[in-house]
Formats: C-alpha cells, sequence, structure tokens
C-alpha cells in the first residue's frame, strides 16, 4: 500500500500541476496573443516539441556538461578524501590549512571563473575546474569530522590492544567516517551537475559546433527561444536526478549490511 501512494501521490500531484499550467498558458494567451504566450508561457506540449527537434544538439551539449561534471566530481572526491586523512592526521595540521580551505571555499566562483579560464583556457577545463571547486569542501569538511570524531572509548580500546597507528586509522578511524564520507559526497554529487552549468555559463565555449548546456542556455535566452529554454532546463534536471540517484545507490551498496541510517530506511 505504502508503495503504491508512493507512486499515485506524485503521479497525482504531477498531472494536477500540468493542469495548471495548462489553464494559466490559455488564459495569457486568450488575453495577450499567442505569439506573446509562446513566448512567455509555451505550452507543455511545445516544450516537449522543441525537445524532440533539438534532440541532437541536446544530447551533444548534455554528453559534454555530464563529462564536466563527472571528471570534476571525481577530482573533488578523491583529493577531498586525501585531504581529509591529512587535516585529520594531527591538530597542527588541521589548524593551519583549514583556514586557508575555508577562504578558498568562500571566494565567489564568479571571481575565479575567468581565473581558470586565463590560466588553463576556455571550455572543459576550466567548466571542469569550477565544478571541482564547488564540489570538494563539503567532502572535505564531512570526511573531516568524522575522522577526528570516532568514539574516544573505541580508540583506548585500539590503544590496549597495542594497535598501530595504521590500524588505528584503516580499521577504526576510516569505516568510522564512512557515512560522513558519503554524505560529504552525495552533497558534492548534487553540486557537480549545477557546478558544471555554472561553469559553463563562466567559461564555455562552442567548440565542435556546440557547447554545454549552459552555453545553449545562454544561445536560446539570446534568441528568445523559449520553449527550448524550458527543455534546456528540463534536460539539466534529468542531468542532475541521474547524479544523485547514482550517488544514493553507492551511499546504499556500502552501508546497506552494517550502517542503522541505511538498515532503518529498508526495514520502513
Amino acid at each position: 500500500m505504502n508503495k503504491l501512494k508512493a507512486i499515485f501521490l506524485p503521479f497525482f500531484s504531477g498531472v494536477l500541476l500540468l493542469g495548471i499550467w495548462y489553464s494559466v498558458a490559455f488564459v495569457y494567451a486568450k488575453n495577450e496573443g499567442y505569439e506573446v504566450q509562446r513566448i512567455v508561457i509555451p505550452f507543455p506540449h511545445q516544450i516537449v516539441a522543441a525537445l524532440w527537434d533539438e534532440r541532437a544538439i541536446l544530447w551533444i551539449a548534455t554528453r559534454q556538461t555530464a563529462l564536466a561534471a563527472l571528471v570534476g566530481f571525481i577530482a573533488a572526491v578523491t583529493f577531498g578524501y586525501v585531504l581529509s586523512m591529512l587535516l585529520a592526521s594531527a591538530v597542527w595540521v588541521k589548524r593551519s590549512l583549514y583556514p586557508w580551505i575555508l577562504v578558498l571555499q568562500m571566494t565567489p566562483v564568479v571571481v575565479l571563473a575567468p581565473i581558470f579560464v586565463l590560466w588553463i583556457g576556455q571550455g572543459l577545463p576550466s567548466i571542469t575546474a569550477i565544478t571541482f571547486m564547488i564540489g570538494f569542501f563539503p567532502v572535505v569538511a564531512n570526511t573531516t569530522m568524522g575522522l577526528i570524531s570516532t568514539d574516544r572509548n573505541l580508540i583506548e580500546l585500539f590503544e590496549m590492544s597495542n594497535a598501530s597507528k595504521i590500524q588505528e586509522i584503516a580499521y577504526l578511524r576510516v569505516p568510522y567516517a564512512m557515512p560522513y564520507f558519503l554524505t560529504g559526497m552525495k552533497i558534492a554529487g548534487t553540486l557537480a551537475p549545477i557546478g558544471a552549468i555554472a561553469g559553463d555559463l563562466f567559461a564555455g565555449s562552442s567548440q565542435g559546433g556546440v557547447g554545454g548546456i549552459g552555453f545553449m542556455v545562454i544561445l536560446y535566452n539570446s534568441q528568445v527561444k523559449v520553449p527550448e529554454l524550458f527543455a534546456t532546463a528540463f534536460v539539466a534536471c534529468f542531468l542532475g536526478f541521474i547524479f544523485v540517484g547514482c550517488v544514493n545507490w553507492l551511499h546504499w551498496i556500502l552501508l546497506k549490511n552494517w550502517h542503522e541510517s541505511v538498515r532503518a530506511t529498508d526495514i520502513e
């Protein structure tokens, strides 16, 4: 019954929202004229038609944005995890480096984007760098918190057992911090497509005949192609769902057999 509700309720609300959309579009078309309505509030079927007509271009744009998001995400997770291990290795290391990491994170992307373009060029390299900058801090913050928050009683138990520092890190701190790391990874996965699209807005190019999703947003907006603009937004949303779904699946796979947060969800 709960599964049926989980399927039916979103479907029902979606149909309701679609009906409201059509109603508003019809009223606006009646009062303002069809052409004005098409520019301001396109009908959903016009968006679907634009999505089909522009499918080849949007497919290439989505591949470019997905590639930048994936590379930036992997770099953010890898570098963030290694940096977290370094920060958690000693208090003086964390106190020395963490404030500067915060400074870097607080620097707006709109300031960093032109710098990246100057340093590494326009296109995929700069977009990947911007995606990395947006995603790596959640991994660093969450993983470091997990590594330094390990239960003191368990640490003392390892010390009583004459475990080495490497054994303590490998068999205690790393597993204990895994939920924290995966939480940071989920946040980074959510931000990766957003970062890639934002990077494309600032540093995108049309090399190869078409740019990424962000570049197509600029192009369609300049040409006042509103249905195509909505279609691009739909593609960006779908890409984000894919990213978040993959990260959530990985989170479930790694924690399903031992962590209470996932097991409790499965029981419900």
